[in-house]
């Protein structure tokens, strides 16, 4: 199902897991996917009614507060299991970093300085968890994504370094 979008794909191979409501998802998402592919509270309460409509979901069991769970179908394990096994593409970087870094022009110094210093704390903390959840990782995937992870942190350290020594 060349249709269904990264988003929905992820949505999807979460529901594997099991029933789930939005609220839920979000949190498996940041847990799962953090440190790669970001998925929004929006993004998920837009693609909900979406794979329900296409058949991919169905809703299940009301929870508490009206949150209402939903269960992915044998439709939605076929088109996740398509969009899985299909052709790769190149990735398609999303970075507010890099857009802000682009734009820091408009910056005073003082602010392009604030800019460099909070995302160099940013990013010293994400090599730092990138390095322990690598270390405890207990299958090679979760360990390669873990140090792919790292890998993203440091460059973007580097990058920052870069930009920062040339404005």
């Amino acid at each position: 199902m060349s249709d269904l979008n990264a988003t929905a794909a992820a949505l999807l191979g979460l529901l594997h897991d099991g029933p789930a409501t939005g609220g839920e998802l979000v949190a498996g998402a940041e847990e799962r996917f953090g440190a790669f592919f970001s998925v929004t509270r929006s993004q998920v309460y837009r693609e909900l009614p979406a794979l329900n409509e296409a058949g991919y979901v169905r809703l299940g069991k009301q929870g508490p507060r009206s949150s209402q769970q939903y269960v992915i179908t044998a439709a939605g394990k076929k088109a996740f299991k398509a969009w899985v096994a299909a052709d790769s593409a190149p990735d398609h970087l999303r970075s507010p970093l890099i857009l802000r870094l682009v734009h820091a022009r408009v910056l005073t110094a003082k602010q392009r300085q604030n800019l460099f210093d909070t995302a160099k704390a940013v990013y010293t903390e994400q090599v730092d968890v990138a390095k322990a959840t690598s270390k405890a990782a207990e299958d090679p995937v979760s360990k390669a994504v873990a140090d792919f992870d790292l890998a993203h942190a440091k460059a973007a350290l580097k990058l920052l370094d870069t930009v920062a020594a040339n404005s």
